[in-house]
């Protein structure tokens, strides 16, 4: 079975060499540590869009930011090459953070922290990382011509696709997702987390 390449897969070959380099620098890591972290923490953001997408208005409120945060400013090269060049945008990933993570922002903040090694330092990479994961996702989105649908149905296949692989991101993931600890995502876990995309709705 050819199944597409994975987004996470996607946009961890886009962020060797350099950026992976920078990135280790900026958190104080090895590039190796900074690596397995990354590997990490793709999916769980990726993952997490893809369930805040599940639902209609998910896909929606993430299609609208897309279009109207992330898409016609500069490329992924440039994005990194501002990011990491002089640490610029951080705020911007702050926020996005929020939006993806809603309530559960430290929760995945620690998990990553104590799955990879990095502690405090995993926020600072989400943040580094939010910003590169919607640029990249706009750029899929406009690329290949997607409406909210197509791209809540992508990430929804993505998120299926990190829990099916399991390994330290579909596990965090599955962490994040299960809030109540009983081995499923259930509606209770849905309901906890909803409104989380992008403020929502209340």
């Amino acid at each position: 079975m050819n199944s597409p390449a994975s987004l996470v897969d996607e946009l961890m070959a886009q962020l060797q060499g350099a950026p992976l380099q920078q990135m280790a620098q900026q958190l104080g890591t090895s590039p190796a540590q900074a690596e397995s972290a990354v590997g990490a923490a793709l999916p769980l953001l990726l993952g997490t869009l893809g369930r805040n997408a599940a639902q209609p208005q998910g896909a929606m409120d993430l299609f609208g930011a897309l279009q109207r945060d992330h898409s016609g400013g500069p490329d992924l090269g440039g994005l990194l090459g501002s990011l990491l060049g002089g640490g610029g945008g951080q705020p911007d990933g702050a926020a996005i953070l929020g939006h993806i993570f809603g309530g559960n922002q430290q929760r995945a903040e620690a998990g990553l922290g104590q799955a990879t090694g990095l502690g405090a330092n995993a926020g600072q990479l989400l943040q580094m990382l939010a910003p590169i994961v919607m640029s990249f996702l706009a750029q899929r989105m406009s690329a290949g011509g997607m409406d909210a649908g197509g791209l809540g149905q992508a990430l929804g296949q993505e998120q299926a696709r990190v829990q099916q692989h399991g390994g330290l991101g579909g596990g965090l993931l599955g962490n994040l997702l299960d809030q109540d600890g009983d081995g499923q995502v259930g509606l209770g876990d849905l309901l906890k987390m909803g409104g989380g995309l992008l403020g929502g709705r209340r």
